[in-house]
């Protein structure tokens, strides 16, 4: 019996670099809330808080995924605050009909000890 997959699969910021190189179709989603986004972010990220992915998976958050982000079939990299809480995202936007999506290995802070800026709004 196949089980569903559910967890995002975890990079390495190194990992992470080279797929920054070599992805048109990346999509750097940060699911932190607002205040801390504009505190702070991985460049080119977007916004998409856990609050904003919480609720029913329907025809209208699938249309809102696609038309925020230019379809789901880019390739995503989820970013929190410590690489923690990223799992419930990712389930949310499989069910949404993403297929691609990582997971940034200690979040924004891991970005920052390998000595990588965040940029602010």
């Amino acid at each position: 019996m196949n089980e569903p997959r559910t967890s995002a699969r975890e990079i390495s910021v190194e990992e992470f670099d080279e797929m920054i190189e070599n992805h048109d179709d990346l999509l750097i989603v940060d699911v932190r809330e607002a205040g801390e986004f504009r505190r702070g972010h991985i460049p080119g990220a977007v916004l998409l808080p856990h609050s904003l992915l919480e609720g029913a998976v329907d025809d209208t958050k699938r249309l809102q995924i696609e038309q925020l982000f230019g379809g789901r079939h880019k390739t995503f990299v989820l970013c929190s605050r410590d690489g923690s809480g990223i799992a419930a995202a990712a389930d949310r936007l499989r069910q949404l009909g993403v297929e691609k999506v990582y997971s940034l290995a200690g979040g924004i802070a891991g970005w920052q000890a390998q000595g990588c800026a965040l940029v602010t709004d």
